[in-house]
């Protein structure tokens, strides 16, 4: 069920998001999709919450801040698991999002979310230690995900909350 958690939360915030690598000449890479729900899990629940043009029309697309960190877990017998080659998400921290996010959690998917969307959501691949930058942020708070493939292929999703002033660069371990 844990897994299912796990899957359900990264794809509800980042279906439907492009991909923007940390390199400029970086050809998008493929969007993941949940797609159909394996037996026993919940099919994919309607939004309650439209996407919400006015909150995102004040919300810039692009600036001069920027996150670096690492991702990882740790597991029971003290192992480091490294977010080796993944990607990480940084979304507005929006009404939006915040459903996603609270679904996910929940047990539930969510349909897909509005394209519109994709245009102020940045990611990144991690190196092979888990580190990852993202640049040209605007200044605001964010939610920045990754996701974790730990012994025996569990998948671990790690959600922090970052909030950024202009020129900023913020410093985060997304870590379990």
């Amino acid at each position: 069920m844990k897994r299912w958690i796990s899957a359900a939360l990264i794809g509800s915030l980042l279906a439907g998001c492009q991909f923007v690598g940390t390199d400029r000449d970086t050809a998008p890479p493929d969007v993941e999709d949940l797609g159909a729900p394996a037996p026993g899990v919940p099919e994919r629940a309607e939004r309650q919450v439209p996407f919400p043009e006015n909150e995102y029309a004040k919300l810039e697309k692009n600036g001069n801040a920027a996150i670096t960190g690492q991702l990882f877990v740790t597991t029971p017998s003290g192992q480091t698991v490294y977010g080796a080659n993944e990607t990480v998400s940084v979304a507005p921290a929006t009404t939006y999002t915040a459903e996603a996010a609270e679904a996910a959690l929940a047990g539930k998917v969510l349909e897909k979310p509005d394209p519109r969307a994709q245009e102020y959501t940045h990611y990144a691949k991690t190196d092979e230690r888990g580190y990852f930058e993202v640049t040209g942020l605007p200044s605001g708070v964010f939610y920045v995900a990754g996701r974790v493939s730990g012994p025996g292929g569990k998948r671990h999703v790690i959600i922090d909350q970052v909030r950024l002033s202009s020129g900023e660069t913020a410093k985060i371990t997304l870590d379990r």
